[in-house]
């Protein structure tokens, strides 16, 4: 099973980081209210950036990098994911 880190932009333009191994199913949680405290009630949301990594371990690594990156690194890491220079 691969493991997905992501980033979300919140409907007040906020990011929110998570990882999950089944991407489509935790949007759906997202969306519905039930996966994270801090995304209730901030959709709809737009996923913005994904990384696939072999397993939860260097998921939660890589989402640990992420989060504590600036919001402006942030925008960056996603407008390289948009641009198709992924995971660089």
């Amino acid at each position: 099973i691969m493991w997905s880190v992501y980033i979300l932009q919140c409907r007040d333009q906020t990011l929110y980081t998570g990882i999950t191994n089944n991407l489509s199913k935790r949007l759906k949680m997202h969306e519905s209210g039930q996966a994270a405290k801090y995304t209730k009630g901030r959709g709809p949301f737009e996923l913005v950036y994904k990384e696939s990594l072999e397993n939860r371990s260097l998921s939660t690594k890589r989402e640990s990098e992420i989060k504590k990156l600036t919001k402006a690194d942030k925008e960056k890491l996603i407008e390289r994911y948009r641009n198709g220079l992924r995971n660089t």
